[in-house]
């Protein structure tokens, strides 16, 4: 005779073994199941198709992650970003805008009312640099950048830029973030929202500062209301062990494989806690950046180490910080990170009000032979083309000599204020119009008078460079579709080769 108590026990250890969320079944949720499980059912007939192809669709890591490879609205000519930040705001009549007529009337009063600044200024003040032509394009580069221009015909410099305000925490957000004043999501993680990135394995943006902060902090390269994987990862470059780079990189304590099975747990657990919660959108971005971590522990160590460059690499670079990473940023973008930011320094190094002769002088020092290898680097690897580079700062400064002010400067009368009327960028490689001068200052560099290129503008050609329409990469938030431009911006069509 059949023993129906042996058949109900094998079926227990069969077919009905512990599931992990009845743990954290409570009597509400139990009733609420049950008594919603019969419209569900109905539900489930009508959903079933959709949910089976979702489910298809996203079946595998790297299909599921949000930072998954994505193909653009169009074929774009930039595949990756590096965006050089001088931050603080170097000057274009003392890098890459020549005013002769600064040395003519050096000590005079302009021949122009003085717009306004931030800070109260006074006479022409002339360059201390010389210019001169270089390339077959004949641009002309001050002396402060002399392996810079060695590719000026691979560069398209813009000196009709322009800004809002001549102050840096509003600029700053406005380079970065399309925005001055309310929290928007920066540049880089626009890019990443829409372009995913190549390696998994690596964060799709990443920005280094050497030291600390610059002005605003983490803000210019925040997600806001974009999902936090597509924020900036911060790294302080002024360190050159990986752990002091990245901290925990390394886990002393346990195996690969038993971090494998922890984070398995958590997910599981996170999963069920997310589900009870609408899908809550910071719970499922700290459950990514666990993942990231956890990816990271092999490629971050590779990608940081840039003892393992051939040699000559490394002295093409030049030593100091400034080379450093920017070797960095190249080893980043040829393992498939996305969007790179290279800050000059923290705070605002570039800010120079006193002894701008021998501060530009300084930073230009530092940052040029190793920008001029990055671009000879970049063509020789073939990788130019798709990779866009960006160099400014969130404005310019005046071409008149700034005047004493109790608590602001120390009175030396050798340096320049804050100038958003009229600044300088440039932008190389990723499609851009090499050999090319978009746009002009007045002729004492204070104001942009032709074709003038607004922040909003320039966000614009980026996006179109990277396969964007500007007007068409939103995102969803508090009841309307919010873009990099808000509501303005137009392609600079002429920087487009």
């Amino acid at each position: 005779m059949y023993n129906f108590g042996e058949f109900v026990t094998q079926m227990d250890t069969a077919h009905h073994r512990p599931r992990l969320e009845d743990r954290f079944l409570t009597r509400r949720d139990f009733l609420g199941k049950c008594g919603m499980g019969f419209g569900m059912v109905g539900l489930a007939n009508l959903l079933a198709p959709q949910m089976l192809n979702a489910a298809l669709a996203t079946n595998g890591a790297v299909g599921n992650s949000p930072l998954a490879p994505r193909s653009p609205q169009f074929p774009g000519k930039a595949k990756r970003v590096i965006h050089i930040f001088a931050n603080g705001g170097p000057s274009h009549v003392d890098t890459f805008d020549p005013k002769p007529a600064l040395a003519r009337l050096h000590g005079k009063p302009l021949p122009m009312d003085n717009l306004k600044t931030e800070r109260r200024t006074g006479a022409a003040f002339q360059s201390p640099f010389k210019f001169q032509k270089y390339g077959q394009s004949g641009i002309e580069v001050s002396e402060l950048f002399p392996r810079v221009a060695e590719h000026i015909d691979e560069i398209a410099v813009i000196r009709s830029m322009h800004a809002d305000v001549p102050n840096h925490e509003p600029s700053l957000m406005l380079m970065n973030c399309g925005d001055a004043r309310l929290p928007r999501p920066s540049m880089g993680s626009w890019v990443t929202y829409g372009l995913g990135t190549v390696n998994q394995n690596l964060p799709g943006f990443i920005t280094m500062c050497p030291g600390g902060y610059p002005i605003q902090e983490s803000q210019n390269w925040q997600s806001a209301f974009l999902p936090g994987i597509y924020q900036g990862t911060y790294i302080n470059t002024q360190h050159q062990e990986i752990e002091k780079l990245i901290e925990h990189i390394k886990n002393e304590f346990e195996t690969p494989e038993e971090q494998r099975q922890q984070l398995d747990l958590l997910h599981q657990l996170n999963e069920q806690h997310a589900q009870r919660r609408a899908q809550d959108s910071q719970l499922e971005s700290r459950i990514q950046s666990f993942e990231l971590a956890y990816r990271m522990q092999i490629d971050a160590t590779d990608a940081f180490d840039i003892e393992k460059e051939p040699a000559n690499v490394r002295e093409m670079y030049g030593s100091g910080t400034q080379a450093r990473q920017l070797l960095i940023a190249r080893r980043l973008l040829e393992r498939g990170v996305r969007f790179v930011q290279v800050w000059h320094g923290a705070g605002q190094p570039w800010d120079n009000h006193d002894d701008l002769e021998e501060n530009h002088r300084r930073l230009a020092k530092e940052c040029d032979q190793p920008i001029g290898a990055l671009l000879a680097d970049l063509k020789q690897r073939g990788m130019l083309e798709d990779t866009l580079v960006i160099w400014g700062g969130e404005f310019g400064r005046t071409p008149t000599v700034e005047l004493p002010t109790p608590g602001a400067n120390a009175g030396k009368i050798n340096g320049r204020d804050h100038n958003h009327h009229g600044f300088t960028m440039w932008l190389a490689g990723g499609g851009v119009r090499g050999g090319y001068v978009h746009g002009a200052t007045d002729e004492v560099g204070f104001k942009a008078v032709e074709d003038p290129v607004h922040i909003h503008d320039l966000h614009a050609t980026l996006l179109q460079l990277l396969g964007f329409d500007h007007t068409k990469l939103t995102f969803r938030h508090a009841g309307r579709d919010f873009r990099l431009t808000d509501v303005y911006g137009n392609v600079v069509k002429e920087l487009i080769a």
